[in-house]
């Protein structure tokens, strides 16, 4: 949970600092964020969809 909540943090600061950033580095930033984001997602849910049925 404290990586998600630094994950976001980090987000916020790429969003804050896009004006400074060239377009291609924000994109790449936040493509490899929101990958991140959906492979922890998807881990979450394998981890309590096999409490769950156990």
């Amino acid at each position: 949970m404290l990586l998600l909540v630094v994950a976001l943090l980090v987000l916020a600061v790429l969003v804050g600092s896009a004006t400074y950033l060239p377009l291609p580095v924000t994109l790449v930033v936040g493509v490899a964020i929101t990958l991140w984001l959906v492979v922890f997602a998807v881990r979450e849910r394998r981890k309590h969809g096999q409490t769950r049925k156990a």
